[in-house]
């Protein structure tokens, strides 16, 4: 079985959280985020607000996925260039940020 797949979930509360400012930060995402070796899945995207069930969490306004071939592909993407860009260019607008990494089998 090949190594498991690393999931890197990351859930943004933004200070400014008018729909602009979100746009910004989703479209921030695939500028600096998505081009990295070692990614097998990417997506970014406001939340949806339309949808609000019990079992929610509201507190986020951006939500981003990215699912890397390992755990050394995550751990080589933290320290580039463009993630070091993407944090000194956004982070003024983040009232909070939660992250969660898990590991996912990967299926052959």
């Amino acid at each position: 079985m090949a190594e498991p797949r690393l999931t890197h979930a990351v859930f943004f509360e933004l200070k400014n959280d008018d729909p602009a400012s979100v746009q910004a930060l989703v479209d921030g995402c695939y500028e600096f985020l998505a081009p990295h070796d070692g990614i097998v899945f990417f997506a970014a995207g406001p939340r949806h607000k339309d949808y609000q069930r019990d079992v929610n969490d509201l507190d986020f306004d951006v939500a981003l996925t990215i699912v890397f071939e390992d755990t050394a592909a995550q751990d080589a993407y933290q320290v580039t260039e463009p993630h070091m860009e993407f944090i000194e260019t956004y982070q003024d607008n983040w009232e909070g940020v939660r992250v969660f990494d898990s590991l996912t089998p990967a299926r052959q």
